[in-house]
């Protein structure tokens, strides 16, 4: 089976004005969009919403001579916030079940693992 992961992107700073209600139905939504992945015969393998991209860290260098500095990595309106992992053999499926986030969510990006991974 073949892996993807499903990228949520978002406005931070709108999120966190959203209100509690709204914010539950979004939550909703992932549910449904988690039960609709195992109905379809597609596998969850993890998925989080991520913290805040102010509270990441930027590492280059190498082993033993890093320099370190705070986040995000991109200065944009929209950080990632969110991400699923799943397996499947139906590409074509999981797009469309990816569709029941857009409505929430709004554009979502899908792309496979290159080489099976590490």
């Amino acid at each position: 089976m073949a892996k993807y992961v499903v990228l949520i992107p978002g406005s931070e700073d709108t999120w966190e004005a959203t209100p509690q209600e709204e914010k539950q139905r979004v939550y909703n939504a992932h549910m449904e969009f988690a039960k609709l992945l195992a109905d379809r015969g597609h596998s969850f393998v993890e998925g989080a919403e991520l913290v805040r991209s102010d509270q990441a860290r930027i590492v280059s260098g190498s082993v033993d001579d890093v320099t370190v500095t705070d986040g995000p990595y991109a200065e944009a309106a929209e950080q990632l916030t969110g991400f699923y992992v799943i397996e499947t053999e139906d590409l074509d499926d999981l797009l469309k079940c990816v569709g029941r986030l857009c409505s929430d969510e709004g554009r979502v990006e899908v792309r496979a693992y290159a080489g099976g991974g590490m």
